[in-house]
Order: C-alpha cells, then structure tokens, then sequence
C-alpha cells in the first residue's frame, strides 16, 4: 500500500513515515529504523556545502556507531543517478535515497542541501536545520549544531536548539513535464 504524504512535519511530532529507493533500486522506509537516531541529510552530489558537510557527518558518524543511521536523500531533480553513485561512493556514504519526485522533500520543507533532520528513537522530530554554523560571512565552523543534537538524544536529553536556519544551495525544483 502506497504512503500518503500531505503534511508538513514540527519539531516534537512523529515524523511521517516513508518510502523511498535508494540508489540500487532497494526500499527503505523510515519506519524500520525506530529504535535508532536517525538523520534525514537532504542532499546533493554537486553541492560544494553538501560535500563539505559530509565529510564533517562521516567524521561524526564514526563516534556514533550504531546508535545512528543517516539517510542522504537525493532531492534535486538534475542530478544523474551515474554522479549520485560516484558522489556517494567517493564520500563513503551509507545510504543515499532518491527523492525523484520531490515528495519527501516536500513533506519535510527541505529548502537546502544540506538541510538535516534528526529524528529520535521513538520516532519524533527533534532537530532541524543546518549541520553546522558555517554561512555566506563564517565559512569555517565553529559550532556542530547536527552533533549538538544527536549528542544530546544519545545522552537521554532533548537538544538545546531544535532549529537552526538551513544553509547549502538551494533544491532544484523543476517543473515536471
């Protein structure tokens, strides 16, 4: 049975279930990670801030362990499923998930790649925003908001900041023919 995806989702609400391939063709459904911190990474395989941010999340990643899975969403109607492998092979990334008709993105009002959401083990939404502090002014970080956060649920507590503006390039919306 199809998912049915008509709302926006709020900090400390149940994220929306869904499904989506990833770029072997296999389904995933976010459902089956409750249980784990799950990052939903809206992402792009010719963004430079996507590329810079995901050598940050894999540094990351390697404290969290199992704890956490993250889910890289491909969002951008422009980007061949041949760049995305190669993008996604050379940066390590464990799962890069194709959003082709811009469905989760929209649910989730992705804006940016990156644009990160955490989602904790039972399911709710407690952060949102940018991975870090970097911006058009600051280009190097110096703030980890996306660590701040999982940090935070891994240690039983709710993150200090729940929100942060989202900064990267801007998802390509085109118009479907």
């Amino acid at each position: 049975m199809p998912l049915r995806y008509n709302s926006i989702v709020q900090i400390n609400e149940s994220a929306p279930d869904f499904e989506l391939p990833d770029i072997n063709g296999n389904l995933h459904r976010l459902s089956q990670y409750r249980g784990k911190i799950v990052i939903i990474n809206f992402w792009s395989c010719e963004c430079p801030h996507s590329e810079r941010a995901d050598h940050a999340l894999m540094s990351m990643f390697v404290q969290w362990r199992e704890d956490v899975v993250m889910l890289s969403i491909a969002s951008n109607r422009s980007e061949s499923i041949q760049s995305m492998e190669e993008a996604a092979k050379a940066r390590r990334l464990p799962t890069v998930l194709i959003d082709a008709q811009q469905t989760v993105a929209d649910l989730y009002d992705a804006q940016t790649t990156p644009h990160v959401f955490v989602i904790d083990r039972d399911g709710i939404l407690r952060y949102r925003g940018a991975v870090d502090d970097v911006t058009f002014r600051q280009r190097k970080p110096t703030r980890f908001f996306l660590d701040e956060a999982v940090d935070a649920l891994l240690n039983g507590h709710l993150p200090a900041l729940a929100e942060t503006p989202a900064y990267g390039c801007a998802i390509i919306r085109e118009a479907v023919e």
